[in-house]
C-alpha cells in the first residue's frame, strides 16, 4: 500500500468545509482522510492542517478493510512518518473525557 499523498496547495473546499480561512494558502492536506480534518493551526509560524487521529483509523478500517491493529501500523508507518516540510499536517490524539 503506499503512503500517504500530500495534495498542495489548499484546496479550494477548505473554507466551506470548516467556516475558516486558514492564514497560509500553502497548507498541505492528508489524501484521502477528508473526513478527518478538524481544523488548522500553526506550528512555528507556518499553517497546518489538523487531523483526527481517530477518524483516521477508522477511515482506514471502513475503506480499506483493516483491522484496528493492522490501521494502526499501517497509520504510524506510513502517514505520520511523513514529513513534506514547514506545513506538514498535524494528527491529534484524541482524548476521552467521561461524563
Amino acid at each position: 500500500m503506499p503512503g500517504t499523498n500530500y495534495k498542495e496547495p489548499l484546496d479550494s473546499w477548505w473554507p466551506q468545509r470548516l467556516g475558516l480561512q486558514p492564514n497560509d494558502p500553502d497548507i498541505l492536506l492528508a489524501d484521502g482522510f477528508e473526513d478527518a480534518l478538524i481544523g488548522y493551526g500553526t506550528r512555528y509560524m507556518h499553517g497546518v492542517a489538523v487531523y483526527s487521529k481517530s477518524k483516521c483509523l477508522e477511515i482506514l478500517m471502513k475503506r480499506d478493510g483493516m483491522s484496528d491493529e493492522e490501521a494502526l501500523e499501517y497509520f504510524e508507518f506510513n502517514v505520520t512518518v511523513a514529513d513534506v516540510g514547514e506545513n506538514t499536517p498535524v494528527f491529534l490524539e484524541d482524548m476521552a473525557y467521561d461524563d
